[in-house]
């Protein structure tokens, strides 16, 4: 998701600077072995504000260089980022980000300049990756960001990440913003079981099989929708879902103009019928409510059978029960397809 800016919103002061840790028991500042040694929990002693000792309150051990370290950036307050992840930003070699341009503003906000960036993104991960995971075994700091929240999750990171690994070169990262934990936070619904979507599929048969398996499943959805396509997905989850399935659209997180649009899929697809969406949305979508769904299924397809078995038309039978029973008519519709297709059906 963008990056916004944050009204009123400052650089920190000189006071704010990263300070430099004293290093752990039994390492040293000039052995590179040492000096690629990854911090682990063990290696300090916190107290239950997860401060290590050694540092001021507040302030987080920075990240030893000689690894690859995932960041997890702003979605929207530029004031979101994290100590550790400015910390980070200040003492990396080289930051791999989405775009130039964005990470460019976000840095430029703390105060952070003359860092080599290196561009990663859909179109070249797979190719830059190696060179990445060198970078790290030979001693530098290389984090890497996307233009907003955590990389790896529908944002360029996942094969940078897998590459890495593979060629022996170690990867942290340092948790912070991301829009689908908020979006799910602020949408009241059951978070004990949910399923992460991304971006669905553009078009085609990919897309229908993907929305087909979302309504019918029984965890909470969360999906990223781009602005120009949200009310086409609105319809096609209305199509698919029951009359009383919730959903959550999430749009302008954090920022000054933030909106959570709440109803059922139905009421929602009407309040933003009339908008012109800005920015990228995150949809949440309520769980296929009840664990009945094959007796439910069983007596659509015993009235379904019925009216098939009296003569009327496949589709007009579907009409009928979807009117009847409150379903989506593409759930009818595929139940009363697979009764014609019985063995010795008599339906016509």
């Amino acid at each position: 998701m963008v990056v916004g800016d944050v009204p009123g919103a400052g650089r920190l002061g000189r006071g704010d600077r990263r300070r430099v840790a004293a290093p752990a028991p039994g390492t040293s500042r000039s052995g590179v072995a040492d000096r690629r040694r990854v911090a682990r929990p063990d290696s300090v002693q916190s107290g239950k504000s997860g401060t290590p000792a050694g540092s001021a309150p507040g302030r987080a051990v920075p990240p030893v260089i000689g690894q690859i370290v995932l960041v997890a950036t702003p979605i929207g307050n530029l004031g979101d980022l994290t100590v550790r992840a400015r910390e980070a930003l200040e003492s990396a070699d080289a930051i791999c980000c989405e775009d130039t341009r964005r990470t460019r503003k976000l840095l430029s906000h703390y105060g952070i300049r003359g860092k080599r960036l290196i561009a990663v993104h859909e179109h070249n991960e797979a190719d830059v990756s190696p060179g990445v995971a060198a970078m790290a075994k030979n001693g530098e700091a290389v984090v890497v960001v996307s233009d907003a929240g955590m990389p790896a999750l529908s944002d360029p990171g996942r094969i940078l990440v897998r590459i890495a690994v593979e060629e022996g070169a170690a990867v942290t990262v340092l948790p912070g913003p991301d829009s689908a934990a908020a979006a799910l936070a602020i949408s009241g619904m059951d978070g004990s079981r949910f399923s992460f979507e991304g971006f669905l599929p553009v078009r085609g048969a990919k897309r229908k099989g993907r929305l087909e398996s979302i309504a019918a499943d029984q965890r909470t959805t969360i999906l990223f929708e781009a602005p120009h396509r949200a009310k086409r997905t609105l319809s096609d989850l209305a199509s698919l879902c029951d009359a009383g399935r919730q959903i959550v659209v999430a749009r302008e997180l954090t920022k000054v103009h933030e909106e959570v649009l709440r109803g059922t899929v139905g009421e929602v697809q009407e309040k933003i019928g009339d908008m012109d969406p800005k920015g990228e949305m995150v949809f949440v979508l309520e769980g296929q409510r009840g664990s009945g769904v094959a007796v439910e299924d069983a007596e659509l397809q015993r009235r379904l059978g019925e009216l098939l078995d009296r003569g009327v038309a496949l589709s007009a039978a579907a009409r009928a029960i979807a009117a009847e029973r409150g379903v989506p008519r593409s759930r009818a519709y595929s139940l009363a397809l697979a009764l014609a297709k019985e063995p010795g059906a008599r339906r016509g």
